[in-house]
Formats: C-alpha cells, structure tokens, sequence
C-alpha cells in the first residue's frame, strides 16, 4: 500500500511534544530541590501554553486529590530528620524545614508531570501511535501506548458511573465519615477492574480477528512530517535542558 503525506493543520508533529515531555519529565526526575522544580514548573506551563494544552483545566480536576498531596506532603516531613522543627508535640518534631522541602518537591514533580501529560493529551491516539512507529519502535509496544491511553478514560468513566450509581441510592458520600468512604470504594475497585478487564478481552479478540501482526511489517495511509517549527519545538527543548542542568548542577 502506498503512503501519503498528511498534515494535521497547525497543530504540532506528536514527536515533537514527545520529545518536549520528555525532557520535562527527564528534568523533574533529576533535580531533588524545589528551586530548579518551580522553574521546570513554570517551563512546563508555557510549553502547555505553546502547544495550547488545557494544562488549567487538568489542574482543576485535581481539586478532589489536595487532600493526597497535603497527606503526601506532611508524612514527608514527619518521616525527614534535619532541618530546623517547624513544629513539635512532646518534643518529637512533626514538621521541619527540611521536610516541607522536601515535600515542596514531591508536589512540584507531580505537577510537572501532569503539566506534561496534558501536552500529550492535545495529539491523538493514532497519531502518537504513528509517530512512535516512524521512530522504529515495534508496532506492538507502539499499539499497548495507544491502548493504555484509551483505557485511562474508560477507567475514570467507570468509577464516574459507579459513584453516579450509589448517590442515586440515596448515598451523600460527603456525609459520610471518611473511613466508610474508603471502604466504599474499596468495594467498587473489584467490580470497576472486572469490567475494564472485560473490556480489554474483548479488544484482545477484535484486534486478533483482524489479523493483528499476521505480518512482520504495517503499512499505513497516513505518513507524519517533522516541518520546520518540530524541529524548532525539538531543538529548544534540548537546548533549555540542557542549559537548566548546567546551571543548577552546579549551584
């Protein structure tokens, strides 16, 4: 089958954001301080803005887990010894400065890396499927990527539904103590990973009756082009990792 070249209008070749998510992710994993992960932050902010990612409206939807990170964050500083006690009860030190740095840091990476999974999120599925496969990459591990993309929806859709069940009940989960929330969800986790199982068994089979990898090589009717501004996306992102290793490596 021959390919052709197509363009998908002003938005950006999916390699292109891959390659900035990566050096994202990359430079959040490195660094251990809050300082070059605030700035990381903020590199990750304009570059959503730059790909026109709704990097606010992720942030939005993370309102119900403040709780996690605040949790994160305490039990981080409860269990990191040095630094000056912020704030003691019997003379054991419950937060210190060190800890809330270094949880600080755990809530700056979080944030990054959701930043950048917003950046992903503006491509399709096929195209970032497409682009891993122009990479070289086998066409299996390139199809499980563009799998576990889809089912990330199909599992938040499947807790919507349950919860969605249970206040039709007549079930206020805000009114209940939190230890009996847990629990409810505890009982909805084994029917929800049931059914996301279901499904996944029956994508099994479809793709199977259609002949997946019945042969060493795919052919495709759509071709993805590397123009002039993915390069540009691609070269800056080196280039600012690079310089941000050079400059906080050696402070």
């Amino acid at each position: 089958m021959q390919t052709h070249v197509t363009e998908v209008g002003s938005d950006f070749d999916p390699r292109a954001k891959l390659v900035a998510v990566m050096c994202l992710s990359s430079l959040a994993v490195v660094f251990q301080r809050p300082l070059p992960l605030a700035l990381i932050l903020i590199l990750a902010v304009l570059s959503a803005r730059y790909f026109r990612s709704d990097a606010v409206q992720a942030a939005r939807r993370l309102r119900a887990f403040l709780w996690i990170f605040a949790a994160m964050a305490f039990v981080q500083s409860l269990f990191t010894a040095g630094g000056a006690p912020l704030l003691s009860v019997c003379g054991i030190s419950l937060l210190s400065t060190l800890g809330l740095e270094r949880a600080g840091s755990i809530v700056l990476r979080f944030l990054v890396i959701i930043v950048s999974a917003s950046i992903m999120a503006t491509s399709s599925p096929r195209e970032i499927v497409q682009g891993l496969y122009q990479w070289r990459v086998p066409y299996e591990l390139a199809f499980m990527v563009a799998v576990a993309v889809r089912f990330l929806p199909l599992l938040r859709d499947e807790a919507h539904d349950a919860l969605t069940a249970i206040q039709l009940r007549g079930l206020k989960l805000e009114s209940i103590p939190l230890r009996q929330r847990l629990q409810i969800y505890s009982y909805l986790l084994m029917p929800m990973i049931a059914s996301v199982l279901g499904k996944a068994r029956e994508l099994a089979v479809a793709v199977e009756m259609r002949g997946f990898r019945a042969y060493d090589r795919r052919t495709s009717h759509r071709t993805l082009r590397m123009r002039a501004r993915d390069w540009g996306v691609v070269s800056a992102a080196v280039l600012v990792s690079v310089g941000v290793l050079g400059v906080f490596m050696h402070m």
